[in-house]
């Protein structure tokens, strides 16, 4: 088993981490790289404080959208929320 991860690799596959998809052994290997980094837990706290609060900026409002909002601004935006 794999018990060396760096900081920067933690960070640079933080979100696969947080989100339940990384390989376990590699899982096991940034659990054990987090029980002696108190940096790694900082960053990824504010990491998930930060996913969270653009989600909820960037969440589905009923408001309704400004009358001088450009057309092409509006389909993009459109575009990407429909990406999974």
């Amino acid at each position: 088993m794999r018990t060396n991860v760096t900081c920067r690799e933690l960070t640079e596959f933080l979100d696969d981490y947080l989100s339940g998809v990384l390989p376990e052994e590699e899982r096991q290997a940034f659990n054990h790289h987090l029980a002696q980094c108190p940096s790694c837990v900082a960053y990824m706290k504010t990491y998930e404080t930060s996913v969270r609060l653009g989600k909820a900026v960037l969440g589905r409002s009923e408001e309704p959208l400004p009358g001088d909002l450009p057309e092409d601004l509006v389909r993009a935006i459109l575009a990407i929320r429909k990406k999974p």
